[in-house]
């Protein structure tokens, strides 16, 4: 009987566009990090065209509460793309009817889906904010 080894890849992708024309660019994504124009982050992290909000206190979906997306309400944006990590998951209306009420749609996804849409519609020059939990 023969002994089979798992070899463990990290799963990184890269993304392209021609330009981020001075915005926040997600440049490449994969298990714990982000890359934001070309610089790597491994924490929580909200990122818009124009602002890129490093000290987002959440540290995992079962955490989020009302407090983490009245931060987001502030920015002002007119979607948020919610990255969940690497599970699909959704929050309960209450968390965020502050975004509600403040006429902000939130869509909620895994965060490499939500790298890959923010890129596209920060490309069509939408007020997006992706808040990434990595």
């Amino acid at each position: 009987m023969k002994a089979c080894a798992q070899a463990v890849f990290e799963h990184t992708m890269k993304l392209h566009l021609t330009t981020a024309e001075n915005n926040y660019l997600i440049t490449g994504y994969g298990t714990g990090f982000v890359e934001i124009n070309k610089q790597r982050f491994n924490a929580n992290l909200i990122v818009m065209p124009n602002k890129l909000v490093l000290d987002w206190p959440a540290t995992n979906f079962a955490s989020l509460i009302e407090a983490h997306f009245m931060q987001i309400v502030e920015l002002n944006p007119e979607l948020v793309l919610l990255g969940t990590g690497e599970k699909h998951q959704f929050l309960h209306p209450k968390i965020t009817q502050k975004l509600t009420q403040n006429g902000i749609v939130l869509e909620c996804m895994t965060t490499n889906a939500a790298c890959r849409t923010y890129n596209i519609l920060m490309s069509e020059g939408r007020h997006v904010a992706a808040a990434l939990l990595l």
